[in-house]
């Protein structure tokens, strides 16, 4: 499976690239946001892949980050959502803003999507409202710099708390000084308790 491609930019259009990467040319879907940020043809690029093989195609969709591919395979687990339609979601909305209608179930933002009707809104929402609030988790202790954080998160959730109360509890421990992953623990779960 190739996860990562790093080469030459050959060509590149709306939708896709091809990479040249010695001498072999590598066609690449891309959502509209990785496209804006590409250099000009000739330069220099590097995308992180995600391979779709199917019976009749072998596929690549590119990336710039990590989390932007990590967003597609969240988006592309959804019933009724392949590999094209997640391109097209990214290409249709910020991923902050996805995430945000996503986690507060913003319906109306979500159908403001092209491809995105009523019912996929709705699946989407009650699909992935968790999942987008444990990767918002996750990302506390990244933006935080703080392990401590992430692990208390981490712990709640896996005890069966909401990622987002484990994430909001943990938050204020952690404002309020407290400095060890037991005393951040057992003050969190007694407020979750509560």
């Amino acid at each position: 499976m190739i996860a990562k491609i790093t080469g030459a930019l050959a060509h590149k259009e709306p939708g896709e690239i091809t990479i040249d990467v010695g001498g072999v040319g590598y066609q690449i879907f891309i959502p509209l946001s990785v496209f804006y940020r590409l250099p000009e043809p000739g330069g220099r690029v590097s995308l992180f892949v995600h391979t779709h093989v199917r019976e009749d195609a072998l596929q690549l969709f590119g990336f710039l980050e990590p989390a932007e591919k990590q967003l597609f395979l969240l988006l592309k687990s959804v019933a009724g959502i392949g590999p094209k339609l997640a391109l097209n979601i990214l290409s249709g909305i910020p991923a902050e803003d996805l995430a945000r209608a996503l986690r507060e179930g913003d319906q109306v933002r979500l159908l403001s999507i092209p491809g995105v009707g009523k019912k996929l809104a709705e699946r989407m929402i009650v699909e992935l409202r968790d999942k987008f609030s444990a990767l918002s988790a996750e990302r506390v202790g990244h933006e935080d710099g703080s392990q401590l954080v992430k692990d208390a998160v981490s712990a709640l959730v896996n005890l069966g708390y909401r990622p987002a109360e484990a994430e909001k509890s943990v938050r204020e421990i952690a404002q309020g000084g407290q400095g060890s992953l037991p005393g951040v623990l057992k003050e969190a779960l007694r407020r979750l308790s509560q």
